[in-house]
């Protein structure tokens, strides 16, 4: 048990000040038999409560995340990373501290300020793709979909690249609760983003290709939008030829993948009660409106780990085996049933986000003054590897 938890505070240390780590008296759910499922049940945040868990599925785990607390905003990030953990682990790493940073400088929080920030963070990883391409080529096909969300002064911030998504269940008429998708997907798999690449690349018939069923983009990624797949964005990193798997038919002209978020604005209404982030492996298996029935349907503790057992079960049931005998499958051979999966559910408590819009002194320092081990928290589910 001990030697158990001791693993776990050895891979969640790292040298950055700012964050408080997990400890031994974190509330891990001991009851749980899926050996690559971990959560945080439930947890306070400043603004509400929030349900976190992930369920690994690779041989090595691809998506990371975090959840950030300041005095009176949140911010939350779902990073589903592809080829490797490397771009996703980097986002985590680098994207919170960037916004910052420019919020500082600009004094607010704005649309501009978080595209900045993206465009900061896929800077870096090129960079870090430059550095070490000569010794680990394939680096330059790895990356990642980002979603993030800031709610500060009452104001709800949406980022996106990729098809991660973020869903608001609002109460409507005779207090049903309904599902709004407050992201785009950046997936070749919808008519409107091939349309889109089509107008982008019209000299490039092999922009979008239906390979095995499934729409690509060159053929290979599904993705439009990522940080990273370096390759796919500027022809100093080309992959040789021994990489079929990453081959393009013609020299790299311009960029075929877009590192710039579709970002969405919107006050938090009295009528919002939760929003959904989670990675496109959730949405594999239930559509918005069955997820925030869900979460409106049972009490919030252990509510993300009821949305990703959900998912599971249904992945099971579409191979014809019951999820009781998908536990036993293990990781990397489990990427066959479903992806990995990550969820977080943020409550959105009214009289405190009532509270927090109110005050007039508050400013970009409310959000960023928080910085300080004491009384700034991260909960990172990337860091963490189920089944240690």
């Amino acid at each position: 048990m001990f030697s158990w938890l001791a693993r776990i505070v050895a891979v969640c240390l790292r040298p950055v000040r700012q964050y408080a780590r997990m400890n031994k008296d974190d509330e891990f759910d001991s009851g749980i038999d899926d050996s690559l499922l971990w959560c945080r049940d439930l947890d306070r945040h400043s603004l509400g409560e929030f349900s976190f868990a992930v369920v690994q599925a690779n041989e090595i785990i691809e998506d990371h995340s975090q959840v950030e607390i300041g005095k009176n905003s949140t911010f939350i990030g779902v990073y589903d990373g592809h080829g490797g953990p490397e771009a996703s682990r980097f986002v985590r790493d680098h994207l919170f501290l960037h916004l910052m940073r420019l919020a500082r400088e600009n004094g607010n929080i704005s649309e501009d300020v978080l595209g900045n920030a993206f465009s900061a963070t896929e800077d870096g990883f090129l960079t870090l793709v430059r550095r070490t391409c000569g010794i680990k080529p394939l680096i330059a096909a790895v990356g990642s979909c980002c979603l993030v969300g800031v709610i500060w002064k009452g104001v709800l911030y949406i980022a996106n690249l990729g098809d991660s998504r973020a869903v608001i269940g609002s109460l409507g008429r005779s207090n049903k609760i309904i599902a709004e998708q407050l992201t785009r997907d950046h997936n070749a798999s919808l008519e409107e983003v091939r349309q889109e690449l089509r107008s982008q690349h019209p000299d490039d018939s092999q922009i979008v290709v239906l390979k095995h069923g499934v729409w690509r983009v060159k053929g290979i990624i599904q993705v439009s939008r990522s940080i990273g797949d370096a390759y796919l964005k500027r022809p100093e990193f080309s992959l040789d030829p021994s990489f079929p798997r990453f081959r393009l038919t013609e020299p790299l002209g311009r960029p075929v993948l877009s590192a710039v978020p579709s970002i969405y604005t919107r006050a938090v209404r009295p009528q919002d009660k939760f929003l959904i982030f989670a990675s496109d492996g959730l949405w594999e298996h239930l559509t918005n409106q069955e997820a925030v029935d869900i979460v409106h349907k049972f009490p919030r503790r252990g509510i993300a780990r009821r949305l990703v057992q959900t998912a599971l079960v249904e992945a099971a049931r579409k191979r014809e085996m019951r999820y009781y005998d998908l536990k036993k499958v293990e990781k990397g051979i489990r990427r066959f049933f479903h992806d990995d999966i990550t969820v977080v559910v943020i409550f959105l408590d009214q009289d405190v986000l009532e509270k927090s819009a109110a005050f007039p002194e508050m400013s970009v320092r409310g959000f960023m003054d928080s910085v300080g081990p004491s009384d700034f928290s991260v909960l990172e589910g990337g860091n963490v590897t189920p089944g240690l």
